[in-house]
C-alpha cells in the first residue's frame, strides 16, 4: 500500500495470521544500475567543474545515508503498537536487550518507529485537532482510496484535502492522529517533481545500503 519511492519498493505487509518472523519482506532494489549511473554522471560533472566549486562541494558533503527512524512518546506502548501495526502496517521488531525502559520498535517501508513509554504526559501533544500546518510525519502512498477506506474501517478520524495544481502537480492528502495526538499524513507526493535550488550533486539518493540488515528465519527466507 505504501511505497518508499525515494529508495525502493517494499513487499506489502503480510495478511493477518502470518508469523511474526515473516512480517518483514526484503526490499527490492528498483535501480540495480543506478549507483553506477550516478558515479558516471558525477565523474562527468567533475570534469567541467572549477576548483573552487570542488572545494565548496566537498565542504558540504556529509556521510549520511537515509532516515533511520522516528521516535514517539506514548501513554500506552500496547495501544500505540496496535495502532501502527493495524493502521500503517508496521511490524514489531525486537529491541536491544540492554534497554531498561518500556518501549517498542516497529519497522517497515525502510524506516522505523521507536515508541517510548512517557513518564511525563505533559510532553505529549495537548491539542488533537488536525492542522496540516502543524508538526507531522508523512508516508508516501500508491493507493489513496485504499488507505482512506482503511481509516474508515478502523474508525479513525481523518482530514482529507487536495493541494497543488496543473502547473506543479496535484497532491492528495489524508491527515490523522496516532493515539497520543501525533499527526500523520498519507500522500501521493510523487505527483510533484523535486526541483533542487542549487547544486544537484548535494542531494544523495540512497539507492542501496539504506535498510538495516533484517534477520529472517529459514521459513521466512523461503517465503520471501
Amino acid at each position: 500500500m505504501f511505497t518508499s519511492y525515494y529508495v525502493s519498493r517494499c513487499h506489502q505487509p503480510p495478511h493477518s495470521g502470518s508469523s511474526a518472523s515473516g512480517s518483514i519482506k526484503p526490499c527490492q532494489n528498483l535501480y540495480p544500475n543506478s549507483r553506477r549511473t550516478n558515479m558516471e554522471r558525477k565523474s562527468e560533472d567533475n570534469k567541467n567543474r572549477k576548483p573552487k566549486e570542488d572545494e565548496a562541494e566537498h565542504e558540504h558533503e556529509l556521510p549520511l545515508m537515509s532516515l533511520n527512524h522516528v521516535s514517539r512518546l506514548c501513554t500506552s506502548v500496547k495501544d500505540s503498537v496496535e495502532f501502527y501495526t493495524k493502521a500503517l502496517g508496521f511490524a514489531l521488531i525486537e529491541r536491544p536487550q540492554a534497554f531498561d525502559f518500556d518501549g517498542a520498535w516497529l519497522f517497515n517501508y525502510g524506516i522505523g518507529i521507536h515508541l517510548v513509554q512517557a513518564n511525563d504526559e505533559d510532553k505529549l501533544p495537548n491539542n488533537h485537532e488536525l492542522d496540516p500546518m502543524d508538526n507531522h510525519i508523512s508516508f508516501q502512498c500508491e493507493d489513496m482510496g485504499a488507505m482512506e477506506q482503511k481509516l474508515k474501517d478502523l474508525g479513525i478520524k481523518y482530514m482529507k484535502r487536495t493541494v497543488g495544481g496543473e502547473e506543479d502537480g496535484v497532491i492528495d492528502q489524508l491527515f490523522f492522529n496516532d493515539p497520543d495526538g501525533f499527526m500523520i499524513e498519507i500522500c501521493n507526493c510523487e505527483n510533484v517533481k523535486l526541483k533542487p535550488v542549487g547544486s544537484f550533486n548535494r542531494i544523495k539518493l540512497p539507492f542501496d545500503r539504506h535498510n538495516p540488515p533484517v534477520e529472517l528465519d529459514a521459513n521466512a527466507a523461503k517465503a520471501s
